[in-house]
């Protein structure tokens, strides 16, 4: 089947693409324009924008956090539409099933759930499976179990460390690495309650700092594309941006990606000694090529935090909205469900204007990445009017005009007039996350590429042209037609596979007899254990 989508002006920055074209399908991928320029079907795609199908780095969609989240907060589940039959996992609540149709709506083709512990991998990559349309990846968390720790105390060779980081990421299935409040998990379990960077882990004589290097320098040995994607220490907390300034200082070259900064973006200014840092962030990020961020923008109104910074949770148990939560504790992070609602009083007002500065501090869009840390700052639904904010000054300032006064005077949003063209959200949502995180195929129209092609109205309401794709195409299938999905099929899972030394896994089954009477095979599990046809596509790392 040879498709060609006519007429429309692309926006591919990645390919060098630009202006007024065609973009040609062959099957499941872009093809050049054949000699005769004759296709099966053609799609009149004039008066409208086209770019690659957009990815999101960091979107909780999947996993025992989300389905706790799901079991918590019934009365808060949309009604949903019925779904086809013969999917795997309940329709209870905010389903698997509606987070593919929802962000294929918006054209999004690509989704990374930042946070799997390694022992809960078949969990969420059966939960992954049960989403349509959209394909996923994974990121294996690391940095609090016990195995790790004590390989950090005893000081082993840097090739085990490797070999265990490569073991996880291939066992189950990730597509990277993340480190979670490092060691500050390990550290709750012996009732520590405050954890920074230099900070030392008891019972292992390890400091967060040490435990975040040894990881992004294993990562980065392995070839593993995606930096380690860290949670910093402190989250939440007035003062944070210390935390985050040391961490950026940390990278000393490396690659490493900070993720949702704008938890972290909080100073102690003001008669409240809350306030914004945003701007003083964004010059470290500016001033440090090797680090990379994403956003967590805050949006008004309800939602659930979800997160397996287990101190952090425990500590904001007590503002639950409603009054209700789960804590909880187990090998490695543990997490915790808050549900909250985000005001726009003095402190909510403070929490939105700070990833918008960041968004807009920021100079290079390849660096910076979309994100609502899902649902955690606020659901990813609320995309569409996040880019109309970007996008218009106008926007952001009626906005704000509607907010807490005192809260933007410690702000410096008001006085940006930066507004992001579209080629900036092209490369914010599609080539610098395809870059990022090693998936030469995606992220641009050129000739090789998967066939994820979004197609927008053109509409001075952003909000409503980005909302509501006029055309999606998931490897060449149709499957969102003016913002209703049309088609449903299954997307993959993306993983790497790097090969450990086999004696990390002896070692490994010797642990896991002792720790806990079982043998290595009850952690891991075959492909076959995901009913799927072709459940994963394996992404190489560098050589």
């Amino acid at each position: 089947m040879l498709t060609k989508i006519g007429g429309g002006e692309i926006i591919d920055p990645a390919s060098g693409r630009a202006g007024k074209g065609d973009i040609w399908i062959r099957d499941q991928e872009i093809v050049d324009a054949p000699p005769d320029g004759k296709a099966d079907r053609t799609f009149d795609a004039s008066g409208c924008i086209v770019m690659a199908g957009a990815i999101d780095i960091h979107s909780h969609i999947g996993g025992g956090n989300v389905n706790t989240a799901r079991l918590l907060l019934p009365e808060q589940h949309s009604a949903h539409e019925a779904r086809p039959a013969a999917t795997p996992l309940s329709n209870a609540g905010w389903s698997t099933f509606e987070t593919g149709c929802r962000y294929a709506s918006m054209g999004f083709t690509t989704v990374i759930e930042p946070a799997m512990p390694p022992g809960a991998a078949l969990h969420t990559h059966l939960e992954l499976a049960d989403i349509p349309i959209i394909d996923k990846g994974t990121l294996a968390i690391l940095g609090n179990d016990d195995f790790l720790l004590s390989m950090i105390r005893d000081e082993p060779s840097a090739r085990m460390i490797e070999d265990y980081v490569a073991w996880t990421v291939g066992s189950t299935r990730a597509l990277g690495v993340k480190v979670i409040n490092a060691g500050g998990a390990a550290a709750f379990k012996e009732n520590v309650r405050t954890f920074s960077l230099d900070d030392v882990v008891p019972s292992y004589g390890v400091s967060s700092r040490k435990i975040v290097k040894t990881l992004q320098a294993a990562v980065d040995k392995l070839g593993i594309p995606h930096p380690l994607h860290v949670h910093c220490n402190n989250l939440g907390v007035a003062g944070a941006a210390d935390t985050a300034a040391a961490t950026i200082a940390a990278a000393e070259g490396m690659p490493l990606h900070l993720a949702h900064l704008q938890f972290y973006g909080y100073g102690t200014e003001g008669r409240r000694k809350f306030s914004s840092s945003a701007a003083r962030l964004a010059e470290l990020v500016n001033a440090t090529p090797e680090v990379t961020i994403d956003v967590g923008q805050v949006m008004f109104g309800q939602t659930v935090t979800v997160s397996s910074d287990v101190l952090r949770q425990f500590s904001a148990r007590g503002t639950a909205h409603p009054k209700k939560f789960v804590i909880h504790d187990g090998d490695g992070n543990g997490g915790g469900i808050v549900p909250y609602r985000y005001r726009p009083d003095y402190y909510g007002t403070i929490q939105w204007a700070i990833g918008l500065e960041l968004f807009l501090l920021i100079n290079d869009p390849w660096r910076v990445f979309f994100t609502t840390d899902h649902p955690n700052g606020a659901p990813f639904t609320v995309y569409p009017k996040l880019f109309e904010l970007l996008m218009s000054r106008d926007a952001r300032n009626e906005m704000a005009a509607s907010l807490s006064k005192s809260a933007m005077a410690l702000s410096t949003l008001a006085s940006i007039d930066r507004e992001y063209t579209f080629e900036e959200i092209a490369i914010m949502t599609r080539a610098a996350p395809a870059k990022l995180l090693g998936l030469a195929d995606r992220g641009h129209l050129g000739a090789g590429a998967v066939a994820d092609v979004a197609v927008y109205r053109k509409d001075k309401n952003i909000a409503k042209m980005l909302g509501r794709a006029a055309l999606v195409f998931k490897d060449g299938d149709l499957v969102v037609r003016d913002g209703e999905v049309t088609h449903y099929r299954w997307g993959r899972a993306l993983r790497l596979n790097p090969p450990p030394d086999g004696a990390i896994v002896r070692r490994l089954e010797d642990y896991h007899q002792r720790r806990y009477g079982l043998s290595l095979d009850w952690f891991t599990f075959p492909d076959a254990a995901i009913v799927r046809e072709e459940p994963f596509r394996e992404v190489p790392c560098r050589s």
